[in-house]
């Protein structure tokens, strides 16, 4: 295919350019939809006659229907977005920046997104639904799945469509809950999970990060040592990378944790890990749940982040490889392709 695309660019570089563009018309209304011409225009950065024209042309060809409330896709225009999904992704190179990635970082898989999750909102649920398809891929039945907490693990759980076999799938959290929004948390979004998919799921009622003093207390918890053996044997672990910094900040860390984190230069954060660029642990909070060590026992290990910004994070975290998996955007795959020193 790639040799064919190669003399297309060179005799119809007009009839690629349109083909692309009006592929992310359409992949913006499905992922907006009901939306209006305005504010595709402005999400996409084009200018509104080149919208209208090419609206007025995939309504004509039945791709989309437009109503008095937006756009929206047909069902024939889900099944071009469909066909058409594995040639753009070669026409737009993002196979290629996939395999550069996989290469450098040594993991088994890579999926990158189009755009940057740090610039385009919608990109995040991007990310959640590459997540989505590459589990369905790869799951089988009987499986045990742990999934973290955050926005970006959020937008997983969003994404997220029945499975064929997916009642015989567990969900549960892979840590206890983070003081932060209650629909970030791990809990929260494990049970969403489990609803979408309809599956099971088995929540934990801790706290998160937690004293040494209550941990060997609540560890020891009948109910709570239960969920915690789940946990540690999932078959498949989906989790997301922080900022260092931020995730500290999130997690109200004392002043003096939060000065050794920065002398550490500490840029990454995942399962209350701090790591600076060398990939090696400068901090660590104590939490109940998932450690780096039990990361050995599951067969997918899957990070998903995007955005420019957690480049670093993401090559700090990758540095011991500890994950198998990488599920990101452009914008993050670019840095860490561009910057050496990652």
């Amino acid at each position: 295919m790639r040799a064919l695309i190669d003399l297309q660019k060179k005799l119809f570089p007009d009839l690629l350019e349109i083909m692309q563009r009006r592929y992310q018309i359409l992949h913006f209304i499905q992922l907006m939809e009901p939306v209006g011409r305005r504010s595709l225009a402005d999400n996409m950065a084009i200018a509104e006659r080149t919208v209208r024209s090419e609206v007025d042309f995939l309504n004509q060809q039945g791709f989309i229907e437009v109503t008095l409330k937006g756009m929206h896709l047909t069902y024939e225009g889900k099944g071009i977005l469909e066909q058409l999904a594995d040639f753009i992704k070669d026409v737009s190179g993002i196979d290629v920046l996939e395999n550069r990635l996989r290469e450098k970082l040594h993991l088994d898989h890579v999926v990158v997104v189009p755009g940057d999750s740090d610039e385009l909102p919608w990109v995040k649920q991007e990310l959640g639904k590459a997540c989505v398809s590459y589990l369905k891929n790869k799951l089988t039945a009987e499986q045990t799945v742990a999934i973290t907490g955050g926005s970006t693990m959020a937008a997983v759980a969003e994404m997220m469509t029945p499975f064929k076999n997916a009642p015989s799938f567990l969900f549960v959290p892979a840590r206890g809950g983070l003081g932060e929004r209650v629909e970030n948390q791990a809990n929260t979004i494990c049970a969403e999970m489990a609803k979408k998919a309809r599956g099971d799921y088995r929540l934990l009622y801790v706290p998160d990060p937690i004293s040494e003093e209550s941990y060997s207390t609540i560890t020891e918890e009948p109910s709570v040592k239960e969920v915690l053996d789940l946990i540690k044997n999932a078959d498949t672990v989906i989790h997301g990378i922080g900022n260092a910094v931020t995730m500290a900040e999130r997690r109200k860390t004392p002043p003096e944790q939060m000065e050794k984190i920065k002398q550490g230069q500490a840029v990454g954060e995942a399962f209350g890990y701090y790591f600076n660029q060398k990939g090696e642990i400068v901090h660590k909070v104590r939490t109940v749940g998932l450690q780096l060590e039990d990361l050995s026992v599951s067969q997918h290990v899957i990070a998903v982040a995007g955005g420019e910004s957690k480049a670093d994070a993401i090559a700090s975290y990758f540095k011991p490889g500890k994950s198998n998996v990488l599920v990101t955007d452009e914008g993050a795959a670019q840095k860490l392709l561009r910057d050496s020193s990652l």
